[in-house]
């Protein structure tokens, strides 16, 4: 037996366990009891009055706009990054190996520093005020990691494979459609999650692009949450642990893509 990785793995669990329990213990606490007790005490009752005054405020449509700019994110970055992959695979133009590594610039550029002209074109194209504003600029800085990922991922498939697809007849579209769409199921499974993240716990972009209560997310909404019930800390909590719920079903139902496309190209 490890000894010394079972300590290891049981200080871990209780690092990550202990905090987990009191954000689910204290969104079932009276704002009151949590007052008067302590954040630290063990409740002396449970309530489910912190969920009800969330639900019935503004965080169902603050909760609707996440899933709507999520959607839309992954959508997009799916749809461009897998043939754009594919390209860079089994091309061999200059003009594409150049335009791979223009698109890693896009690694090295946060969005803090393009904040200024990204909010004047977002004028200019009277998309201000809309989830576009954040639905676009939000896939675009995800697009270059979703492109690095699948082209690691591609580049396991063997070679036979395209030229076997080729000589039965098949064009490059039938190719993608046919054998590359289902080999890079991991991949496309490890950007979704991770564009999904990028799109539901967006800040800057939503604060910045946006100002109408109508198209709020919920980072926004749970921020506006902090401010008008800062001395209710258990309804806060209950807020927060619903928005942490989806992302908590989207990564047990795909983990095991996700490890198989973070690997993708570690061989080579």
């Amino acid at each position: 037996m490890n000894v010394p990785g079972a300590l290891g793995a049981g200080v871990w669990f209780v690092i990550v366990a202990v905090p987990l329990y009191f954000l689910f213990v204290t969104s079932f606490r009276a704002s009151s009891d949590y007052l008067a007790d302590g954040p630290l005490a063990v409740p002396s009752g449970l309530t489910l009055d912190n969920y009800a005054d969330v639900l019935t405020s503004n965080f169902p449509r603050y909760f609707a706009n996440n899933v709507i700019v999520a959607a839309a994110c992954v959508a997009i970055v799916l749809v461009l990054a897998l043939p754009a992959a594919y390209a860079i695979v089994r091309s061999r133009s200059r003009w594409v190996a150049r335009s791979f590594t223009l698109l890693l610039l896009g690694l090295a550029v946060p969005a803090q520093a393009v904040i200024v002209p990204l909010y004047l074109m977002v004028t200019q194209l009277r998309l201000y005020d809309t989830l576009l504003a954040i639905i676009l600029p939000t896939a675009a800085f995800a697009l270059p990691l979703a492109v690095v990922v699948l082209t690691s991922s591609l580049r396991d498939v063997p070679n036979e494979l395209f030229e076997a697809a080729v000589l039965d007849g098949a064009g490059p579209g039938r190719v993608l459609w046919s054998l590359v769409l289902p080999l890079a199921r991991p991949g496309l499974a490890t950007i979704g999650i991770f564009t999904a993240l990028q799109a539901w716990n967006g800040f800057l972009f939503p604060l910045v692009l946006t100002q109408n209560a109508a198209v709020r997310v919920l980072t926004l909404g749970l921020w506006d949450f902090q401010g008008q019930y800062g001395t209710n800390v258990p309804l806060v909590t209950a807020a927060v642990l619903l928005s942490l719920l989806p992302l908590l079903v989207v990564y047990l139902m795909a983990r095991r893509f996700l490890l198989a496309g973070l690997t993708a190209g570690a061989g080579r």
